[in-house]
């Protein structure tokens, strides 16, 4: 490596170092001021403990990222996993669980599974989750509920004007890690109304699973398994199911940026920005849609641009991820389009192009029509009523759209004027936990690392503009009808029929297909003089960690 590129390798990894130091200092003072409000002076400990893991996650990857070792240059592919383990970890402990959004469905949904896994009984009789007694804790904190034994079963007393009671980490506030402080260690978590004689019985969970394929909640569901073979307490089995979803997450990506033929940089970019750190170490099933768009992704731009041929084995995977991620969200079929950048000859001919092609669409829609037949019905039958639950008003169908088309277009246009900040915002993780905005990165490390994901996505010297006319154009018509779609799912399911603008869509629902978008923005036009992609890179991963350290100096001083 050149004496010259050396100096400016250290000049970066030594500012890195310095920024990230610097600001641990600034923060230890909100903690400190906290600890003095509350008397929790573990609060103190655990800072040092997290600092002393962002400095060292920040000393570590700048060895790999600008460094290495013997000279050589590790390549991306290698460097990611190390990356989005340190990283994920800092986020799982700072945002605890539960925290994260919708969370408590997707907690209830994996433990579901699990009891399945393990060959217990799942659902009572009404088809509510059963879990343990001690596990209740989690979705009642503070023992605001009254309980009752009933069928053998503990559940919920039925009573007028009860409050709803508070789940672990909504809101995060410091009272939450002063009570994960105290109870990680304890055999079994013992709060508010249980006595302790039912404990060891069964209880009924007041929240719905949510209805999807199975298959969604599987890492999760092993860690909470893991948790209730080894007869673990309940914080020990929400984090367990966290550390397998991330484990996941991690290692379906890393298999994507391995098979990424080009494009490695952008897919390591949007897979450290704070929103989708914090969602992979979440119990949320996005983690599941996230990593196997990635990874379909990634096998169509293979099989486009590197492989010669288009095996059998290529068209199962192809067909098995998009069988697994259709019924999740149905929007994403869209990148089923994706296959059509695979050039006929590489099929063998068109004969076997349309068996392929029928093989994964057909995957798609038999998935979609066992797992999501109900709802696709009633929002395509004719004469249908839509009633929105929780704005409790009547609200938008197929056919009001259909018969309106003029309104639609100007609900789409409000939305897209109103809502694009927002969208962006949350994309990147402008707002955290259950979109708290107490929880929140800053706006300009938000634009940080936008300008970050740009720069990866411009050409650098000598590197090759791969999509490019006619194939760009169809990547751009594929995120610009996903878009539509997600808009229009939330329209059906999510918007009041006065609203002018639809409600419910957040970014995060466009982080999947993120990382193509970026991959096209290549062009002859704007060519940067310097290939500076592990420098920036390496400045993203300290931005996210200092994101998850200045979280935990806030929420400590959120009394």
């Amino acid at each position: 490596m050149p004496k010259e590129t050396m100096k400016k390798i250290n000049k970066t990894w030594m500012a890195g170092m310095a920024a990230l130091l610097v600001m641990c200092f600034w923060h230890l003072s909100e903690v400190q001021m906290s600890v003095q409000a509350c008397g929790d002076r573990w609060l103190t400990g655990n800072y040092l403990a997290l600092a002393v893991l962002v400095l060292g996650s920040g000393g570590l990857l700048g060895w790999h990222f600008l460094g290495g070792t013997k000279g050589r240059e590790k390549g991306l592919e290698e460097i990611y996993p190390l990356a989005g383990l340190l990283l994920g970890l800092l986020y799982l402990f700072v945002l605890p669980p539960l925290s994260g959004p919708d969370e408590i469905s997707h907690y209830i949904s994996a433990y579901q599974l699990s009891s399945h896994m393990l060959g217990q009984p799942a659902n009572s009789e009404d088809g509510h989750v059963l879990v343990r007694a001690q596990d209740w804790f989690l979705e009642d904190i503070y023992g605001d509920y009254e309980y009752e034994l009933q069928d053998g079963y503990l559940r919920k007393k039925e009573q007028e004007n009860q409050k709803e009671a508070v789940v672990l980490g909504r809101p995060l506030t410091e009272a939450v890690y002063r009570l994960i402080h105290e109870k990680f260690w304890e055999r079994v978590s013992e709060e508010g109304q249980l006595p302790g004689e039912v404990l060891e019985k069964t209880a009924i969970s007041p929240y719905p699973p949510v209805k999807t394929i199975p298959a969604a909640y599987i890492p999760q569901a092993m860690g909470v398994s893991l948790a209730r073979i080894l007869n673990l307490n309940s914080l020990w089995l929400v984090y367990l199911g966290r550390i397998c979803n991330l484990l996941f997450f991690v290692a379906v990506t890393w298999l994507a940026m391995k098979r990424l033929p080009f494009g490695k940089e952008v897919l390591f970019g949007v897979a450290v920005l704070p929103m989708t750190l914090h969602l992979s170490a979440s119990f949320s099933y996005d983690v599941w849609i996230m990593a196997w768009i990635f990874y379909f992704t990634s096998c169509c731009l293979h099989l486009a641009y590197a492989a010669d041929q288009v095996k059998g084995k290529d068209v199962a995977i192809l067909t098995l991820v998009m069988a697994l991620v259709g019924p999740c969200k149905m929007v994403y079929g869209v990148f089923m389009g994706l296959c059509l950048l695979i050039p006929v000859r590489k099929f063998g001919g068109w004969r076997h192009w349309l068996l392929s092609a029928c093989c994964v669409l057909g995957a798609w829609v038999l998935a979609m029509s066992v797992v999501n037949g109900q709802t696709v019905s009633a929002y395509v039958a004719p004469d249908t009523e839509n009633y929105i639950v929780w704005a409790e008003e009547t609200g938008y169908t197929l056919g009001t759209l259909l018969h309106q088309p003029y309104q639609t277009m100007r609900i789409f246009m409000n939305t897209l004027m109103w809502q694009a900040e927002q969208y962006h915002l949350t994309m990147i993780g402008a707002y955290l936990g259950n979109l708290d905005p107490v929880l929140d990165v800053p706006y300009v490390l938000v634009m940080g690392f936008t300008a970050g994901l740009l720069y990866l996505a411009f050409r650098k010297p000598g590197e090759a503009m791969v999509l490019t006319g006619g194939r760009r154009l169809w990547v751009w018509a594929l995120c610009l009808s996903c878009t539509g779609a997600v808009m229009l799912s939330m329209l059906l399911g999510w918007t009041p029929l006065g609203s002018n603008v639809i409600s419910g869509v957040q970014g995060r629902y466009f982080l999947p297909f993120l990382p193509v978008l970026f991959m096209s923005f290549k062009n002859d036009t704007l060519v940067l003089t310097r290939n500076g992609n592990r420098r920036v890179l390496y400045g993203m991963c300290c931005g996210a960690g200092y994101a998850a350290l200045r979280i935990f100096g806030v929420v400590s001083m959120r009394l």
